[in-house]
């Protein structure tokens, strides 16, 4: 058993979990999606980022050198606008109150398999290279922290 702290994931998926009743709320001036789209975006990566982890072989593992991840991990913030999500993680506008919440059901249960991994399994990111178990699961929570970000500006200028 490794000593991964998921703890920091579990809040925010408790944090995406309330964010879900206001899914339909929208303003073009913080982002072209709504909340549903953030939410369903930030679970799908999730989703998609323990499964490719948990596949791993970590003898397959190789470190490089990447000046993005560095700055990124250094300041544990996503810059807005600069990356464009890969086809696979782009959510279709048909999800609902219903599909958001079973859907982070499954991230709350997959969550608990990072638990049983190899610390040295890791991710292949697109614009960091491979990242260990540990690296992972730091990007996971400044992804969904920059998801949240989105989130919560959306809400506040509905008020």
């Amino acid at each position: 058993m490794n000593t991964i702290d998921i703890s920091e994931l579990k809040k925010l998926l408790t944090q995406l979990e309330h964010a879900i009743p206001d899914f339909e709320m929208k303003n073009l001036s913080i982002s072209n999606s709504n909340i549903g789209w953030h939410i369903e975006h930030a679970l799908m990566v999730f989703n998609g980022i323990i499964n490719t982890t948990s596949k791993s072989i970590p003898k397959d593992y190789k470190w490089s050198f990447n000046f993005k991840r560095i700055v990124v991990f250094t300041k544990k913030k996503i810059p807005r606008g600069v990356a464009k999500a890969p086809k696979m993680v782009v959510p279709k506008e048909d999800y609902t109150l219903e599909s958001l919440r079973i859907h982070l059901e499954k991230a709350k249960s997959k969550l608990e398999q990072l638990q049983d991994l190899d610390p040295h399994q890791f991710f292949n990111h697109p614009g960091f290279g491979n990242l260990r178990l540990k690296k992972t699961v730091q990007f996971l929570a400044i992804h969904t922290k920059h998801h949240l970000d989105i989130i919560e500006e959306i809400k506040k200028s509905e008020k």
